[in-house]
């Protein structure tokens, strides 16, 4: 029955840290996780438990691991030598939860690392004024290009953004496109 209680205890624990960490619930915290989870264990053995299962937590999250990748990880994490190890009992949870949380722990750092409002379509054209649309006068003019954004947050209706831009602005904004494409490369090169 132990080996029970502390499966459920753990699974908890788990449970807890991915609300706090992927799905922003301030208000489970650490000393909540402790006086519902582990009340029993001294506070410096549940920090370090609570910290190792928060950074292993991580670490498959942030390598959105597959089921082969999880295994392998958690074979090598149960022969550890030292404190950093985890048990097999602690690996077969860490297992549970992956498999069932996957999903949405990823659609939760998904929507953590976007920016809002977000760009859903753009569409666009170039207008050639006339004579007769400049009032009669000569000269001048020029192309114009109309840009239209529609920009929208999740779950909302959008919101259109129509901009107007001369030769010289559309000029002006390729050259600030090419700088920031620039800067993108010396960062992450093209492969």
């Amino acid at each position: 029955m132990a080996d029970v209680d502390a499966a459920k205890a753990l699974s908890g624990l788990l449970s807890g840290i991915a609300q706090r960490v992927y799905h922003n619930n301030e208000a489970v915290t650490e000393e909540l996780l402790q006086r519902e989870l582990y009340r029993e264990l001294p506070r410096e053995e549940f920090t370090l438990l609570h910290e190792r299962m928060r950074g292993l937590l991580k670490s498959i999250a942030a390598a959105d691991m597959d089921p082969a990748q999880l295994e392998a990880f958690l074979t090598a994490q149960t022969r550890r030598q030292g404190g950093g190890g985890v048990t097999a009992e602690q690996a077969a949870a860490l297992s549970r939860f992956w498999k069932s949380q996957r999903v949405r722990v990823r659609e939760s750092l998904l929507a953590q690392s976007r920016w809002e409002p977000g760009l859903r379509g753009l569409s666009w054209r170039v207008d050639l004024q006339t004579a007769a649309s400049r009032g009669g006068a000569g000269g001048g003019g020029g192309p114009v290009a109309l840009v239209e954004l529609e920009l929208g947050r999740a779950g909302q209706d959008s919101e259109f953004v129509c901009l107007e831009f001369d030769e010289l602005k559309v000029n002006q904004l390729l050259k600030k496109m090419a700088d920031v494409q620039e800067s993108v490369d010396r960062i992450a090169p093209r492969t």
